[in-house]
């Protein structure tokens, strides 16, 4: 038997009988036969694995990402390489280069990511789609979420419920999530609360920082009627310190957070948030990255969002319903 008839039927590709296949296919289990992957791929030129690079891998948010691109690769024969960079640039160019030959294109987030960057630390020609990104190059698909008109929905929704003190939790300095946030928080103010002045407590995106900016809060000399965390998970922390302070949600302060991750609906009150389909994105992002893998890079379109992020109303805030002013809102 040849060897071109054991490839074609471990591989399915036909031209062999299917006596001869199920004999082939009995002898390779028999053996306990692997395909050699590192040698196929040189004769395809394909891995058949994307790498992920991810600021982090710690909670909700990113399990949610990373399932999502891992449900829309599967189907696809693709697996994944995932690394983080915990919010360090060296860290996140080591990643980069340490995947160079082992994958056949990127998904990456992060906030070091500049035209610079790429190219010192990823080979010419690598199929990469960015998340997140203020880079615009037709060299690099980008698919963002709309973080700026989801905290401005946000901001004139907590306006439009509790009044115009609303204070924001902000995320890192160098995160283009955290900064799009905080921009479309100081505009909703600006345009709905003329005169108020902007009330911005620094942040890390994770529940202790949430809880600082908790206790900060607490320690103002006049106490705002609504907070609004950049994500969730600082949300979580921010309610622990009003609670252990004594103070009601939502009677004696609004809270609302940003990305809507599966947890949020079931705190005590549930937690008005920004809705981002998580999942959603990231399976989109996959496919994105797909077709850049299977033909020539096309141009990045002008418009590179995901889909509008939507204020979730829930219990947290106050309202039972979105007011009329508020446009792109939906209750649970």
């Amino acid at each position: 038997m040849s060897v071109a008839s054991v490839s074609r039927a471990l591989n399915g590709h036909g031209g062999v009988t299917a006596e001869t296949a199920a004999r082939i296919r009995q002898i390779a289990a028999q053996l306990r036969y692997v395909p050699d992957m590192a040698a196929r791929s040189l004769i395809t030129r394909r891995t058949h694995t994307i790498g992920v690079l991810l600021p982090d891998l710690y909670g909700e948010f990113f399990s949610e990402l990373i399932r999502g691109i891992d449900l829309a690769a599967r189907p696809r024969g693709l697996h994944l390489l995932v690394s983080s960079s915990h919010g360090d640039v060296e860290e996140a160019a080591l990643a980069m280069r340490a995947m160079q030959g082992r994958v056949d294109g990127m998904l990456i987030l992060s906030p070091w990511v500049d035209a610079a960057f790429l190219q010192a630390n990823l080979p010419a020609g690598l199929p990469v789609v960015l998340l997140n990104s203020a880079l615009e190059s037709g060299e690099y698909g980008v698919l963002n979420l709309d973080n700026y008109g989801g905290a401005y929905a946000m901001t004139r929704h907590l306006i439009a419920a509790r009044g115009s003190a609303v204070a924001f939790i902000g995320g890192p300095a160098a995160n283009y999530d955290a900064r799009q946030r905080e921009a479309g928080y100081r505009d909703a103010l600006a345009a709905f609360a003329p005169g108020t002045a902007p009330c911005v407590l620094p942040g890390e995106f994770t529940e202790d920082s949430g809880y600082r900016a908790g206790l900060a809060l607490l320690a103002l000399p006049t106490l705002p009627q609504a907070v609004f965390a950049a994500n969730d998970m600082m949300a979580l922390g921010c309610l622990h310190a009003l609670r252990q302070a004594g103070l009601n949600v939502p009677q004696d302060m609004g809270l609302a957070g940003f990305d809507d991750i599966p947890i949020a609906r079931y705190l005590d009150p549930p937690l008005t948030t920004v809705e981002v389909r998580i999942a959603e994105w990231g399976r989109c992002a996959l496919e994105t990255l797909v077709a850049r893998l299977d033909g020539p890079p096309a141009a990045v379109p002008e418009d590179t969002l995901f889909a509008a992020c939507r204020v979730r109303v829930r219990g947290s805030c106050g309202a039972t319903t979105a007011t009329a002013s508020t446009g792109s809102i939906t209750n649970p």
